[in-house]
Order: structure tokens, then sequence, then C-alpha cells
């Protein structure tokens, strides 16, 4: 799949500035940044394969004949062949002898395929090996004290984390009460610490004390976690120097983006847009909320493996604020990539014992006083419905690949993040929708009966139809919704109106859930500016 995706990316560029293919594979490699040697990288690559890939283009193959006469790609017995374009006029068979009997001299074939996964090359090995680690146990990979809160950004740190203050004491983290008011140091990272000379009274006393401060914890999957790979990367119409900064940061954050996420973002939004994440909204209600988030979602994360990552969420029933707790496992237990998704498919039996464990992990976590909101699953037929004849980013300059293409292409490969949607099959997409209303209704029996000593429970429709019409009411388009390149997750503007629908919501029904509004507010600002960033 990889191998496709930078073939055209290659193709187009030399499309796009009229030059050789040498030129063009040279012009995406001065693109890409040094950072984790991803310049090295491309020049060792195109060293390696570059006069191939020449010699292949060069004879009009397509993308899909380069990567399977380079053995990246392989069509195994009894398997469909996968590709991406449109089939060579020709028979497959008879352009692949041809594409391979042009590379036939080459020394290249030499080389093993079997280790084409990135991580396998000498150089990012080590790397590979420290992000791999932070991915799995969804701990910061830099954390000196060990209380799961870092002062790095990426690998788990602070994107998805309030900022540590203090990274050689364990007993100084966001979300914690503060300790003796704050008096001598910051103990919750929030900003506000010292004593006020006038009356001798501490500052987290004064403007603290009584207003209900509580944390943003989201239990999530790739959509909580805003997964997103930038159009930019793979448009070879809008490729620049600047194209490919923010690279090394998203690789190192999983393809996430957290920190500009519908839950916990605290950065300005990149889409233009007024609304905000739900975290900045509790932190506008009360600044003594400053830090107080956490973003415990994983790209594939459902019911059914919550359990092997819930350890990392950071709550301590006796010394923490209470939290609010968002349940958002909202694709996973009906997406998966086989051929037939049914079977792997979660039963509401099954979703009812997971979710259950989870609760009963986390009565045992979070302090009296916490909230916790189950979401229910979408209806995903809108995927296909909104975008299955519209041009993909790789197919806009030629006019030759659409979302049909590029679902049926993964669908064929098993590696759709969800075949039961981002399908042709209308049998199969209505019955992934039938039993994502299963397991919302299941979720919602458990919000209705199920009760816990430390917290309340609720549950809210994940309702993207209210979305998409407030979308539409703004002049906008449904399919601009959705994540361009992979044509599935929510986008950034989907992911901060799900936010404004959720306040609102919260705040009709269950204000409780979210505090009172702090009237020190003013003078907090007043005396500790902007709190210490984020």
């Amino acid at each position: 799949m990889w191998c496709v995706l930078v073939v055209s990316v290659i193709e187009q560029l030399a499309q796009v500035h009229n030059s050789t293919v040498q030129a063009s594979m040279e012009r995406l490699c001065s693109y890409l940044p040094e950072k984790l040697f991803l310049k090295t990288t491309c020049y060792l690559v195109i060293d390696k394969f570059g006069s191939d890939i020449i010699k292949l283009l060069s004879a009009d193959m397509n993308a899909d004949v380069v990567c399977h006469t380079l053995e990246f790609c392989k069509q195994n017995t009894g398997q469909p062949l996968c590709h991406l374009y449109p089939l060579p006029k020709e028979t497959w068979k008879f352009t692949l002898e041809k594409a391979r009997r042009i590379v036939k001299k080459s020394p290249i074939l030499r080389y093993s395929r079997s280790g084409s996964d990135i991580c396998s090359l000498p150089i990012l090995a080590k790397i590979c090996q420290k992000i791999k680690s932070a991915i799995e146990q969804s701990v910061p990979f830099k954390d000196v004290d060990s209380d799961k809160y870092s002062v790095f950004p990426t690998l788990r740190g602070y994107h998805w984390r309030g900022r540590d203050c203090n990274d050689s004491d364990e007993s100084v983290y966001p979300g914690r009460r503060p300790d003796n008011w704050d008096v001598h140091q910051d103990s919750n990272c929030n900003g506000i610490w010292g004593i006020d000379p006038k009356d001798g009274i501490p500052y987290e006393k004064k403007f603290c004390e009584g207003s209900q401060p509580r944390g943003i914890i989201l239990l999530g999957d790739s959509a909580g976690a805003h997964f997103h790979i930038s159009p930019e990367w793979i448009t070879a119409s809008q490729m620049s120097l600047n194209s490919f900064i923010n690279l090394p940061t998203a690789l190192t954050d999983e393809l996430d983006w957290p920190q500009l996420s519908g839950v916990t973002g605290f950065l300005d939004s990149t889409v233009g847009i007024e609304e905000k994440s739900i975290y900045l909204r509790l932190w506008k209600r009360n600044h003594c909320n400053h830090r107080d988030y956490q973003n415990i979602s994983r790209n594939g994360a459902s019911s059914r493996n919550l359990k092997k990552f819930i350890e990392s969420l950071s709550r301590n029933k006796m010394l923490d604020y209470p939290a609010i707790v968002i349940y958002a496992m909202i694709g996973n237990d009906v997406c998966n990539g086989k051929s037939d998704p049914v079977p792997a498919m979660t039963t509401p039996e099954k979703l009812y014992s997971n979710v259950m464990q989870t609760l009963k992990h986390l009565n045992s976590h979070l302090p009296d006083g916490s909230h916790v909101i189950l979401y229910g699953l979408p209806d995903g037929t809108f995927l296909w419905d909104n975008l299955h004849n519209r041009y993909h980013p790789l197919g806009q300059l030629n006019k030759d690949v659409t979302y049909a293409h590029l679902y049926s292409f993964l669908n064929c490969l098993q590696v759709s993040p969800c075949h039961g949607w981002m399908s042709s099959n209308k049998t199969l997409r209505t019955l992934t929708s039938e039993r994502a209303e299963q397991l919302s209704n299941t979720l919602k029996k458990i919000a209705a009966s199920e009760k816990f000593t430390n917290f309340d429970l609720f549950y809210m429709d994940f309702a993207f139809h209210e979305i998409i019409q407030e979308w539409q009411k703004r002049g906008g388009q449904p399919w601009q919704l959705i994540e361009p390149v992979d044509g599935f997750h929510p986008n950034e503007v989907a992911l901060l109106l799900f936010a404004d629908r959720f306040w609102e919501k919260v705040q009709l029904q269950w204000p409780q859930i979210l505090g009172k509004e702090n009237p020190f507010n003013p003078k907090i600002k007043q005396v500790f500016g902007d709190q210490g960033g984020h």
C-alpha cells in the first residue's frame, strides 16, 4: 500500500513539474525534513530502487505494476489481485512479465523484500523500538518521575495529557488536589500557587477552593485521538518545502493529533472555526482546571482491547480531583479489515461484559463525584453515500482514483479501517449499521440500569446527522467532514462541532457534569497570565 502511494506521488511530481522521474524523486527527498532520518532514508531508498522505478515509469507502467514488479506488493495464490488504478489494457499477467523483463538485469531484485517494514532498516530500528514501546503502554516515553506525565510533547507526552511542571517529583502532576494549598510550589501544574502578599491567603485557596475543579479524560480510538494524514503529503500539485514540516511530530504521535482533538485539544484550531475543545471550555469555565486533560486513546482501540491500556489512565481516588470520563469507542467494535467482517464484530453480550469491566476499573480509580458518559456508535453509511464517487487526493490530478477505488483496494489488501462501511456492498453496509445500533442500545441500557459509587453514568448518541445539518447550515457539504486521505475518520471540523453539540446537550440536560463557573477567573488571569501555558 505504502509503495503504491509513494510511487504515485513520484509519478505525479514529474507530471506537475514537467520533469524527469529522477528529478521528481530527488525533489520529494529534498522536501523531507532531516528529523527521524526521513531525508536520509528517502535518499537510501532512491539509491536502492530508483533506477528500476525510472525504467518502469518511463515504460508507462503505473504504480500498481511498479510495486508488484519490485515485489513490495504480492498476489498470493488464490487471492484476488489488489490494485488502486484501473487495470492495464493488456492482461495483467502479460504486463507484469513485460515489467519484469525491463528490470531483469537489475541487481536490486537480489535484495529480500521480506523486511519491507520500514523499521527493519538498521538506521531506524532504534527509534522504532522507542516508539513501539510508548505506543504499547500508552504512557509517556520521557517521564523521569514515572507519574505518567511528561515535559516532552510527543511519544505520549503532553500532546496527550497535561504537561508535567516538575518531572523529578512524582507527587506533582496535573489534576491532583493541591498539597498544602500550593503555598510553596505548584503541586497540580495549574499555574496557581504562592501566597497573596496583601492578606497572606494562598492563591490556590482563594481562587480555587469550592470551585469544584475537575479533569476531562477520553477513553477512545483513532477518531478520539484525531487520526490525520495531511493531504499535502500525497498531493503533488500542493507539495513544497513546507509540506512535511510537521511529519516528524505526526509520526511520533502515531499519526494522531490529540493536541487538536475535539475532547482534549489545547492548541488553536487549524481549520478556522470558532468552536473549542471540551477541555478548553472546561478551562474557560474554571481556570483551576488548567492542564487537567488525558487522551487515553489508541488507533484500533475497541471495547475488547481497552483493558490492555486502561492502566495508563492516571487518577488517584484519594489525592485527585473528580473527572469527567468520556467513553467513545465509536468504530472498532463493528469495524475491521477482514474479507468477511461480520463474524469479527463485537456482539451486544460481549460489549456488555467488556464495558462493565471498564466501568468497574473506573470505579476503583476515579475520585468520588466523577461522571462517566458512554458515547454510542455512528451510522457509518454516510461514508459511502457521500464519498464513493468523489476523487481521492491521489486521483484529483488525472481524475483516475475515486474513494470507491480506494475502499476496494484497502478491502482487497485486508487493511481497511472498516470493511463493513467502506464497501460497495449495500447489504454489508446495512448489516454493519444494524450491529452498531444494537451496540449503542446496549450502552444505553448500561447507562440506564447500572449504578456505581464514585461516578454517575450517562449515555449520549453519536449523532453525526446533527453535525452534518449544522455544517450544511453554514454552507458546507457532508464530505468536507471526513478525513480526505483515509476517507473514514471525522476530521478536525467534525470533531470540534461534536464538542459543541456535547457541550450544548450536557449544559441542557446534566449541567452538574460541568461544574460551576469560577468567579475568580479574571483574577487568576490578572495574577498568573496564561498559567504557564500548555
